[in-house]
């Protein structure tokens, strides 16, 4: 199994993606931007529309300097006295809090032009501010969503096809939900030992390679209350994820489980794994957002490329009115730095 088949050169800048200009995207950009000295940031560009920036950074008082640049590489020079932005132009038929489908080329636009770009060797790894698919989908979007559209992407640059795997990152947890965005009823038929090895090697391999773990302790959660306690409440633990880690532990992976996921995040038990992969999507998502809510940080593992995100949706309800909180996106583009330097 291939991760990554681009070796980046450190010396190339970060590629930001400006997400939905309706949310908080911009925002939390400019305001990374900012704060770029004092966090010790590496220099980034946006992919973007240059006016969707300017009118945040006026509206909310920011004074933040932009900049337009024709290519990457003029980011380095940049960076320290303005924010450089590769343009993607937008009808600017936004409003904040209101998003429309007509912005709706210029955010994938700069999805497509961030990996063109680390494909061509002209940027590291992307950073993706967050998009509102809802409006994707009325502009005639039709992928499940911002990692699947990437995974499709790097299938079209590096000719293999790719699993994706979420997982959320912050210094006291790292969660994998190995469902997503399924209805809970609609859970147990999904997990299988295939799909719970298939996750657990790309966990795995993505730990080593970019987290410089030696071997990477995975955690498995339980499906069912008490992981089924022999059966009185379910029978997928025993019967589909047992089996699952017993073949993953005779190829020499430290994995763990089904554990009774209520008692799997208190602080003793945190210190016992890198990894939780949890079955569904609440299961993975409460504890890290409870433990840290403002600071998390969403990594897509197993692609041929870096790409983190904040871990926060567009927000439309604080849009453009400078409550939205930068520390997760700047989480994102440190982690994004850090988990290329892993990669050398």
């Amino acid at each position: 199994m291939t991760l990554n088949q681009t070796e980046p050169d450190l010396n190339l800048p970060l590629s930001v993606t400006i997400g939905e200009p309706s949310g908080i995207g911009p925002e939390v950009i400019l305001k990374a931007w900012y704060k770029r000295g004092e966090n010790n940031l590496n220099p980034f560009f946006v992919i973007g529309d240059v006016q969707v920036l300017n009118y945040y950074s006026n509206l909310l008082r920011l004074n933040v300097p932009i900049k337009e640049i024709s290519n990457a590489s003029e980011t380095e020079l940049t960076f320290n006295n303005y924010l450089p932005v590769l343009a993607i132009d937008c009808q600017n038929n936004f409003n904040p809090g209101s998003p429309n489908p007509s912005t709706a080329s210029m955010v994938i636009g700069a999805i497509d032009k961030a990996v063109e770009l680390i494909h061509a060797g002209e940027a590291r790894a992307m950073v993706t501010a967050p998009l509102q698919k809802s409006v994707l989908y009325d502009a005639g979007f039709n992928c499940p969503g911002h990692t699947e559209y990437l995974a499709q992407l790097c299938q079209k640059y590096w000719n293999e096809i790719y699993h994706p795997v979420m997982m959320l990152a912050s210094p006291e947890l790292c969660v994998v939900p190995l469902t997503i965005h399924v209805a809970l009823k609609d859970v147990p038929g999904l997990i299988s030992e295939d799909l719970i090895i298939k996750t657990v090697k790309i966990i795995n391999l993505s730990m080593k390679k970019h987290f410089n773990l030696i071997e990477p302790k995975i955690a498995v959660c339980g499906l069912n209350p008490h992981a089924g306690e022999n059966n009185a409440m379910g029978r997928e633990d025993s019967e589909i994820i047992a089996p699952a880690i017993q073949k993953l532990r005779k190829e020499a992976i430290r994995v763990t489980g089904p554990h009774p996921p209520d008692t799997m995040f208190h602080k003793v038990a945190r210190n016992k794994y890198d990894v939780a992969l949890c079955m569904y999507h609440d299961q993975a998502l409460i504890p890290i957002k409870t433990i840290d809510f403002d600071a998390g940080v969403n990594v897509t593992m197993g692609l041929p490329i870096v790409r983190t995100s904040p871990d926060q949706g567009t927000a439309l309800d604080i849009a453009g009115k400078g409550l939205a909180n930068p520390t997760s996106m700047i989480n994102a583009i440190k982690l994004a730095h850090r988990m290329t330097m892993s990669n050398v």
